[in-house]
């Protein structure tokens, strides 16, 4: 005989739910503020959140991965991706922001975000006394999302199946939406180009199967993108954003030469 509740018992299982819908509020609020100061915008996490659904839709069909996609992983994975690269919040806007090319000093900074990232959620953790299969989810895909298949990336240059399925599936959809995203310095490119671009870094940059499932729901990304586009108000923020930063970095050279003066 199954166990009925009662109202103390109902009303503790809303409490918590509600505790739960309040933290992914809050985790997606953090995301966007990330994004924000990325030049990008909260529709990018709903537009990998997306993506990552149809990969992982297409994987359970897939001998070799239909055994790890579980509802509890699924659910750890979609939930990691408003966190995944929060690290960029300590990366300065002179790098972050920069609309050429890094130098090779700035890209070592550009590259610590994933480890900023990982340190925070474990900081979290620690001070918490708290960990969950959820948090090293989270914990593999802000980390390792940068490493790449034939071991060429970082922090750690993991190859193969060292790198955690996570960041694997994250690394396509970031990579993905990087390429047909409009930057406030460049343009995206269109669909149809990524997806080439993409297949020709099967089995350097991405997993080759992974890439092979990716290429076989192509246009279910192609409709998320443009489902889930950002607006002319979203693409204004991110212009008013970036030219505020512009202010603020001149400024900030100007109070520094001047404090520098042999009279200071």
């Amino acid at each position: 005989m199954s166990k009925v509740l009662n109202p103390d018992d109902s009303n503790k299982v809303a409490a918590a739910i509600g505790r739960l819908a309040a933290m992914r509020v809050v985790s997606f609020a953090v995301s966007s503020l990330a994004e924000t100061r990325a030049s990008g915008s909260g529709k990018r996490i709903l537009r990998l959140q997306h993506y990552v659904m149809a990969l992982t839709n297409e994987l359970k069909r897939h001998e070799r991965f239909a055994h790890a996609m579980s509802e509890a992983f699924l659910s750890d994975l979609f939930q990691s991706i408003p966190v995944y690269d929060i690290g960029k919040i300590g990366i300065p806007d002179r790098i972050l922001l920069k609309p050429n090319a890094l130098t090779p000093e700035e890209f070592e900074i550009m590259k610590t975000h994933t480890t900023l990232a990982r340190d925070a959620i474990e900081l979290a953790e620690m001070t918490l006394s708290y960990r969950a299969p959820t948090l090293q989810t989270m914990k593999d895909a802000a980390y390792s999302h940068h490493e790449k298949w034939d071991g060429s990336g970082y922090p750690r240059g993991l190859s193969g199946e060292a790198i955690p399925l996570s960041a694997r599936l994250v690394a396509i959809a970031d990579v993905y939406d990087a390429l047909i995203s409009n930057k406030v310095y460049r343009n995206g490119i269109p669909h149809d180009d990524a997806v080439q671009a993409m297949r020709g870094a099967r089995g350097k940059h991405f997993d080759p199967e992974l890439i092979d499932a990716f290429v076989t729901v192509h246009e279910e990304f192609r409709l998320i993108s443009s489902g889930e586009a950002d607006t002319d108000m979203d693409n204004q923020r991110k212009i008013d954003y970036l030219a505020r930063s512009i202010a603020d970095q001149a400024e900030m050279h100007t109070i520094v030469g001047v404090s520098q003066m042999p009279w200071s």
